[in-house]
């Protein structure tokens, strides 16, 4: 069979909605679209055999249509393969879930998006900023104005990701444990215990000068506990899982799933090439029992079906089988670009990122032709253990893949991805 046949599941891809067999179980498969879905799957098996991770499970829909379709296996060094059920960590996909909580909560009054976030987090009123990103964070000027709820969600509160470890902010955070970017090693504090913390450091910037990742989502899980009076996993459950159907979806995975649990892959540093394995595996993975901290900023596990649900609800304006889970106009507003083009301008994040995105809340959105596609408007994110989703209303098309690997989404793989099944998709 060689290194290839023996990696790569046997194939199957379903095109009837609520079949949960594995690949290679049954399942059917259409034809026609199916066969036009064919070239997704050689650059996903190319993928796989050479190294970008040790498996994927990936979903297209379009309509009523469901193709699902798996390769590899569920664990570096491992025989078994991948499955429609398999369970991953979905890491920053879980931020657009963490938004929707949000706009629940401004839909019943409870929050204003443009009202300061004192008057739930009195931790982070009277804000000072540093005079300058890379200096001391005691020499600092007053913040300009409040941060407000809008904030965010929009990544604009003056705190996010930094990629300089030895700067003197970034040390703060590392001695304060309040793991601001990669979600293992978790955080040991409780909610509000964390932004206790949190509130004892300079913002970076100015409340609204500039984007910066991935800091809203986690206040935004402290702002939801605060505001609903109840813990932030406790309301994603009864609020949005429960109601989705999102029965394999939870902050971690209990001990009667753990065999479908996929195992973490390598993060390959493009400097050094060393790698770098993320968590470990099964009973021993960071996500086997209940965290401290949920993280509104990727603490989630999830599957391409259960995902899926959450993704058909917003392609829906918020509506999942005549239920109404959040209203058309929150999903609007979530879905829309919310940057102004200084706020991009000043942003460090990755190099040209903005000239073809925008950021809503919890996803981005594309705003101009990129290599994907040349008509704008889809939206969606990625997880940094290597999953990826897409809403693209013009096509009536979502599509979700599911890896454990980052070197999947930095090596150019999910970019060859997301062209295939576009390709594919023109004809179906």
């Amino acid at each position: 069979m060689g290194v290839l046949g023996s990696l790569v599941a046997p194939a199957c891809v379903w095109n009837v909605e609520g079949d949960d067999a594995p690949p290679g179980q049954g399942g059917g498969g259409g034809a026609g679209p199916a066969a036009a879905l064919a070239p997704v799957r050689e650059v996903m098996e190319a993928e796989v055999a050479a190294g970008q991770m040790p498996g994927a499970v990936w979903l297209i829909a379009r309509g009523g249509d469901v193709h699902v379709d798996a390769a590899g296996v569920t664990e570096i060094g491992g025989s078994t393969p991948m499955r429609r059920d398999t369970i991953f960590r979905i890491a920053s996909m879980t931020k657009v879930v963490t938004a929707t909580a949000v706009m629940m909560l401004v839909e019943e009054g409870k929050l204003d998006l443009d009202a300061p976030v004192d008057r739930w987090l009195p931790e982070l009123a009277n804000r000072r900023v540093l005079a300058r990103i890379d200096g001391p964070i005691d020499e600092t000027v007053p913040a300009e104005r409040p941060i407000t709820v809008r904030d965010l969600m929009t990544f604009t509160m003056g705190f996010g990701l930094l990629f300089d470890a030895s700067s003197p902010i970034q040390r703060a955070i590392d001695e304060l444990q309040l793991v601001n970017g990669q979600p293992v090693p978790m955080t040991p504090h409780g909610p509000d215990e964390w932004i206790r913390r949190l509130g004892t450091l300079p913002l970076m910037h100015q409340p609204g000068a500039q984007w910066m990742y991935n800091t809203g989502s986690l206040v935004q899980g402290v702002l939801v506990r605060r505001v609903a009076d109840q813990d932030f996993d406790v309301f994603v459950r009864e609020r949005i899982l429960a109601p989705l159907g999102m029965r394999d979806t939870d902050f971690h995975v209990p001990a009667d799933k753990l065999d479908r649990f996929a195992g973490c892959g390598y993060f390959t540093d493009p400097a050094t090439m060393a790698k770098t394995r993320m968590d470990r595996d099964g009973a021993e993975s960071a996500y086997a029992s209940p965290p401290v901290f949920p993280s509104g900023a990727g603490g989630l596990m999830s599957t391409v079906d259960d995902y899926l649900l959450f993704a058909r609800m917003l392609a829906n304006g918020g509506v999942h089988e005549g239920r109404r889970i959040l209203s058309a106009a929150s999903v609007r507003e979530m879905t829309t670009d919310r940057l102004t083009p200084a706020q991009k301008a000043a942003s460090s994040f990755f190099p040209g990122f903005f000239e073809t995105h925008g950021w809503g809340h919890g996803l981005a959105v594309v705003t101009a032709p990129d290599a994907v596609s040349e008509v704008p408007g889809r939206y969606g994110w990625d997880g940094g253990f290597g999953t990826s989703w897409i809403n693209d209303p013009s096509r009536e098309l979502i599509g979700i893949v599911m890896t454990q690997s980052s070197d999947f989404l930095f090596s150019g793989a999910l970019e060859r991805f997301w062209r295939s099944v576009y390709v594919a998709t023109q004809s179906t």
